[in-house]
């Protein structure tokens, strides 16, 4: 019950972020003024369509609320995936990867979507970005989930860049679990 109401209000929060985000003025041409509609010069652009590769790993609820360095090294379960990027948008756009931590078994252990919220800091080639949505985990037991995250995203050129990033994972059916990712984007 308690995770349901977290994630209805996760949902509301992306949607609100989703508006705000959209809803947000492009600067405009005209006659008087010398800025334009398009950022020419800037990495991160609209229909940015990106590959992910990355590494990632996965932290129990035990060890988030008990956080250290030894912890991490001794509980963490190191994976490998894949995901996929459209930015509609210079700001806003969706998601989506898939990530293994054990072959054994199911070899896509968790799969999921994101709304992206991104703020390109053109100066340096970065872009801080927030993201929520859910996805399904196929092993050690099938369920749903919700998920809030951010990351850093720093661009080498437009079609190549670095990434880095944390999620916070709610279920109901197990203990939550927190994520991280480390890789490389690559933009088509």
């Amino acid at each position: 019950m308690k995770n349901s109401t977290i994630l209805i209000g996760l949902a509301g929060a992306c949607a609100a972020l989703a508006a705000g985000t959209a809803t947000a003025q492009e600067p405009t041409f005209s006659k008087e003024t010398t800025t334009t509609t398009s950022y020419p010069d800037s990495l991160f652009q609209a229909n940015d369509v990106s590959l992910d590769l990355f590494g990632s790993v996965s932290i129990g609820q035990q060890t988030i609320n008990h956080i250290s360095r030894e912890r991490v090294e001794d509980n963490g379960r190191l994976g490998l995936g894949l995901g996929g990027n459209y930015f509609f948008t210079r700001y806003l756009g969706i998601g989506g990867d898939a990530y293994t931590e054990n072959t054994q078994h199911s070899f896509v252990d968790n799969a999921s979507g994101n709304l992206i919220a991104r703020f390109p800091i053109d100066v340096i080639h970065l872009a801080p970005y927030v993201y929520g949505g859910g996805g399904y985990q196929f092993d050690p037991e099938g369920l749903a989930f919700g998920q809030i995250g951010g990351g850093l995203e720093f661009r080498f050129a437009k079609q190549i860049g670095l990434f880095a990033d944390a999620r916070y994972v709610f279920t109901d059916g197990t203990q939550n679990f927190g994520l991280g990712r480390l890789g490389l984007r690559l933009g088509f």
